[in-house]
C-alpha cells in the first residue's frame, strides 16, 4: 500500500514538473532572445547560449587574385573545385566550406568543438524603450539608426490604467460582498442572484452601446473610460469571490464586535479587510492580468493616439511595423510580461487560498 502511494505520488510530481517545464521553456526562450544581437538571433536558435558542440571557424583563407576559381584549388592543404568547397568538405576532423560567391568569397576552416553563444546586449531594450531616434551598434561593428518604439510611455500608461481598474472594483466589491454576507435587507438574495447572473454577460456585446454613451458624455479617449468599463464588468466576479470568503469568516468575531458597539463600517475596515487579504489578492491577480493584457477595450475606448497607447497596443504596432525584427519583438514582449510576473509572484501565496475559500462548508 505504501509503495503504491509512493509510486502514485512520484508519477503526479513528475507530471507536474514536466508541465511546469513545458510552460517555462517559451518564457526562457523569450527572455534569452531579448538579450541577443540581431545577427545572432537571425542565424541561430536561443538554445545555442547553452554549451553545445558545433562547427566553429578556426581559420579564414582568402585565395590570391591570381588563383583560377573555375579550376580545382588547393587551399589549407585540400584540393577541390569551387562546387565541392561550396558544399563543404570534411577532412582530418575539420570542415572546409566556401563562404560567399565565386568571385569575392573565401574559404572557412571549421572545427567541431564545444561552444556557447554567450554574447548578450541591452541594445534591444534601449531601442524598444527609446522615444526618439536611436543608434544601435551591431555585432559586426556597423551602426544602424532607427526610430525608437516608445514602450516606456506605453508602460507607464498601462500602469495608470491597470492600477485604478484593479483597485476600484475590489473596493466596491468588498463593500458589496460584506453587505450580502452580513447585512439583512429586503431583496438581498435576489440582488445577489442578479449579480451572479451578470457573470455570463461578455464585455464584447456591450462595447458599442458603451462607446455611444462615452461619446455623449465626452469621456471617450480617456483613461476614465477604460477604468469604468473594466470596473463594471469586473464587479460581478469580484463580488462573488469575496462573498464566498467573507461569508465563511467566524461569526463569533463579528458578534463580539457588535456587542462592543462597533458599527458596520468599523467592522468592515478593522476586521473584514485584514481577514480577507487572501481573497482580495486572488482577485487582484485576475483583474490586473485581465486589464494589463487587454487590447480590445483599450483600442476602442482609448484609440490609437501615441500618447495614450497601452503596452498591448504598442506591441501590436511593433509587430506590424517590425515583423522581421525578432530581437525587438522579443524585447517588447518581455517588457509587457515583466510587471504581471512581478504581481503574480508577489501575491501567489494568497492565490490558491483565496480561490478555494468558501468552496467547502463544514
Amino acid at each position: 500500500m505504501k509503495k503504491s502511494k509512493f509510486f502514485n505520488s512520484l508519477i503526479l510530481n513528475a507530471s507536474l514538473a514536466l508541465i511546469c517545464l513545458l510552460w517555462t521553456i517559451p518564457i526562457v526562450g523569450l527572455l534569452i532572445s531579448s538579450f541577443r544581437d540581431r545577427i545572432d538571433i537571425n542565424s541561430s536558435g536561443w538554445w545555442t547560449v547553452f554549451p553545445h558542440k558545433d562547427w566553429i571557424m578556426v581559420q579564414r583563407i582568402t585565395p590570391e587574385p591570381s588563383v583560377d576559381r573555375n579550376q580545382p584549388m588547393t587551399l589549407g592543404g585540400v584540393t577541390a573545385s569551387f562546387e565541392e568547397f561550396l558544399k563543404g568538405i570534411e577532412k582530418n576532423g575539420q570542415k572546409f566550406i566556401w563562404i560567399g560567391n565565386r568571385r569575392i568569397g573565401y574559404l572557412e576552416v571549421q572545427q567541431y568543438k564545444w561552444t556557447a553563444n554567450t554574447t548578450f546586449t541591452l541594445e534591444n531594450y534601449k531601442q524598444v524603450l527609446s522615444s526618439g531616434n536611436y543608434t544601435a551598434k551591431l555585432k559586426d561593428g556597423t551602426t544602424q539608426t532607427s526610430q525608437g518604439d516608445s514602450m516606456n510611455r506605453a508602460f507607464l500608461n498601462s500602469i495608470a490604467v491597470s492600477v485604478p481598474a484593479t483597485v476600484i472594483p475590489i473596493a466596491l466589491a468588498a463593500f458589496a460582498a460584506y453587505g450580502f454576507a452580513w447585512m439583512k435587507f429586503p431583496g438581498r438574495k435576489m440582488l445577489f442572484a442578479l449579480v451572479v447572473g451578470l457573470l455570463v454577460i461578455p464585455l464584447q456585446i456591450a462595447l458599442i452601446p458603451i462607446l455611444k454613451d462615452y461619446v455623449a458624455i465626452h469621456v471617450n479617449g480617456t483613461f476614465l473610460a477604460v477604468w469604468l468599463a473594466h470596473t463594471g464588468f469586473g464587479l460581478p466576479l469580484a463580488t462573488y469571490l469575496l462573498f464566498n470568503y467573507i461569508s465563511e469568516l467566524p461569526r463569533d468575531i463579528l458578534e463580539a464586535a457588535f456587542v462592543d458597539g462597533a458599527s458596520h463600517f468599523t467592522i468592515f475596515v478593522q476586521l473584514i479587510l485584514p481577514l480577507s487579504v487572501p481573497a482580495l489578492a486572488a482577485f487582484a491577480i485576475f483583474q490586473f492580468l485581465w486589464v494589463w493584457n487587454d487590447y480590445l477595450v483599450a483600442l476602442i475606448f482609448i484609440g490609437a493616439s501615441p500618447n495614450n497607447q497601452l503596452v498591448t497596443q504598442r506591441l501590436a504596432e511593433i509587430v506590424g511595423s517590425r515583423g522581421q525584427d525578432w530581437h525587438l519583438l522579443t524585447a517588447g514582449g518581455f517588457v509587457t510580461m515583466l510587471l504581471p510576473l512581478v504581481v503574480f509572484f508577489s501575491l501567489q501565496r494568497f492565490f490558491v487560498r483565496g480561490l478555494t475559500a468558501g468552496s467547502v462548508k463544514g
